[in-house]
């Protein structure tokens, strides 16, 4: 961490991996499906990471895109992914469950906190869909959650900086809060400033041409929402260096 400061990128490849470490990242969120706010990653993904970086890899734990409410089937998927992912090297874990009343899931998250130990672990953005945040922070953090990502249940963390801050508050360091959601090098000052935050949450990519010469333009391997299939999103080493820069020139 430099200046107080700890940058974690969110990736979905070994390039965007690589790239985050380049340019200053202290740790990785290892995902898949970005388009879909992240789900688990394959472990052959996971295996290929750790072998190119030497900066923390967090896995994320999340079967499918969608809400937070898991099916019994749905819970042994994410148990056998936290064992494999421990087996294959993974130094935390990120995760979040609710109950359909929008709290969090604390039998849920015991058993997977069980799975997950000795690894740290953060309760992921599934905490910005909750009913009542000031009480669902107390709740992580009686469970023994190391982290906490959120936007301040608002649409970006900009948006929800002053929840950010009042949580960041009531944590009191027995928690970490970590911003994230549409952090870029226009905001991150302001949202650091704003939450007195010590890290801070992004993906930081850009988009890059497929390399294909030959393109079918009739055919998307996705739904309509789904990213162009000629467009690559990686995360950007440039990017990644500014905001490491402006984080490192901030001043409390």
């Amino acid at each position: 961490m430099d200046d107080g400061f700890l940058m974690e990128v969110c990736v979905d490849s070994v390039e965007s991996a690589v790239n985050a470490e380049r340019g200053g990242a202290g740790r990785i969120e290892l995902c898949a499906g970005l388009v879909e706010g992240g789900t688990t990653p394959s472990m052959g993904l996971l295996q290929v990471v750790k072998q190119c970086v030497r900066v923390p890899v967090f896995v994320m734990i999340r079967p499918r895109g969608g809400d937070f409410l898991y099916s019994d089937r749905e819970v042994e998927v994410m148990k056998a992914d936290i064992r494999l992912a421990k087996l294959h090297g993974a130094d935390g874990l990120v995760f979040g469950a609710l109950t359909e009343d929008g709290r969090i899931d604390t039998e849920l998250c015991t058993a997977l906190l069980a799975v997950c130990r000795p690894l740290p672990v953060t309760f992921h953005r599934a905490f910005d869909m909750v009913h009542d945040p000031l009480v669902a922070l107390e709740t992580l953090i009686s469970l023994g959650f190391e982290r906490v990502l959120t936007s301040g249940c608002d649409s970006s963390a900009l948006e929800g900086l002053s929840l950010i801050k009042r949580l960041a508050e009531q944590a009191k360091g027995r928690i970490v809060v970590v911003p994230g959601g549409g952090i870029t090098e226009r905001n991150l000052q302001r949202i650091l400033e704003g939450s007195t935050a010590s890290e801070f949450h992004c993906s930081a990519r850009s988009a890059r041409d497929s390399g294909m010469k030959f393109r079918n333009p009739n055919v998307a391997m996705g739904a309509s929402f789904s990213a162009p299939e000629y467009s690559i999103k990686v995360a950007d080493v440039a990017k990644v260096r500014t905001l490491n820069a402006i984080a490192k020139n901030i001043l409390w």
